[in-house]
């Protein structure tokens, strides 16, 4: 019996992530399949939305328990993607604003949203399964969103004019969604270090829920990016466009942030970095300050940087494995 939980326990952590994908999808095809529980769809969208920042803190406050506060300091490799997703973000702005009938304008806003999308909070979790600095990638979790807190603000109602939304209230509206889920871990991990350190000690030897509270929440995740994707009314061809727009920018950040990072000794966290990104806070950016049709480029790009993701924990797996042979 022991052994088959053990057996049980292993292949749910070595498949967590493409289990929370399939269920995360199932979960709402099967919804919208059964008519009779459609009068339920508000009420569950309104848990799904309260329970998943309750998870997003929870793993975020365990990530922070672990690290210390003098390990958050900037490197290099952080200036250089700060420094790309500042310019072509604000590049593609300014290529629309002079070209506002240029082809592929769904495809270009969709790649805007993507670039400028700041780094997942569970970005720390994956990058330590992976090998990686969980400190540098929370440092740079947080200087991405403050970038995204003054860029977006600047650069967006060029493209699409907000009636009465000013810089500052824009500029609020973000840090309102980012501060709870952010800041608010970083403090509570912190004083419960240095003021509780019998609680701190106790949550060390549990550090590793993280993971398994990040599995629920992409699944969740994953059922708001195929609502949004089925509910969205664009036709096929502006899926197509958004698609391949969130696949190509997904490609693209994983290797430039591999390809920056190796530079400086740290391929993973960078790659993770640029390439992990928070869609959920990406979808309600693209609703809010864009066109509901673009925030369906975070529904899709949730989809490719979880493929990714499994795949490169499937070959840590592998390559640990090998290693204790």
């Amino acid at each position: 019996m022991g052994e088959y939980r053990y057996t049980l326990k292993k292949f749910l952590k070595d498949w967590a992530l493409i289990i929370g994908m399939i269920v995360g999808a199932s979960l709402y095809l099967g919804y919208r399949a059964v008519p009779a529980l459609h009068p339920a769809g508000p009420v569950l969208e309104r848990i799904a939305k309260t329970v998943q920042p309750m998870l997003l803190f929870a793993m975020l406050f365990l990530s922070f328990v672990k690290i210390e506060p003098h390990q958050m300091r900037p490197h290099r490799w952080m200036g250089w993607l700060l420094l790309f997703q500042a310019l072509l973000f604000v590049g593609l702005a300014l290529l629309l604003v002079f070209f506002p009938d240029l082809p592929l304008r769904y495809g270009i806003e969709a790649a805007m949203l993507c670039i400028i999308c700041p780094t997942a909070t569970a970005c720390a979790v994956v990058t330590g399964k992976l090998g990686g600095n969980m400190a540098g990638v929370v440092t740079y979790t947080v200087l991405i969103n403050l970038l995204v807190a003054v860029l977006v603000p600047l650069m967006v109602p060029l493209i699409h004019p907000m009636e009465g939304l000013s810089f500052g209230e824009a500029f609020t509206k973000i840090l309102a969604k980012v501060f709870p889920l952010l800041i608010l871990p970083a403090l509570l991990a912190w004083l419960v270090r240095y003021l509780l350190p019998g609680l701190h000690a106790w949550l060390l030897k549990y550090t590793d829920l993280s993971f398994y509270i990040w599995s629920v929440s992409l699944t969740l995740a994953i059922l708001m990016s195929t609502r949004a994707i089925v509910q969205n009314g664009a036709g096929p061809g502006v899926l197509w466009e958004i698609g391949i727009a969130s696949l190509l920018t997904c490609i693209l950040q994983f290797w430039l942030g591999r390809f920056i990072g190796r530079r400086y000794g740290c391929p993973i966290s960078a790659g993770q970095a640029l390439g992990q990104k928070n869609t959920v806070f990406g979808i309600w950016m693209g609703y809010t300050f864009m066109t509901p049709v673009i925030s369906v480029a975070g529904g899709f790009y949730s989809i490719w940087h979880n493929v990714y993701n499994t795949w490169q924990m499937y070959r840590k797996r592998k390559a640990d494995e090998a290693r204790q042979r």
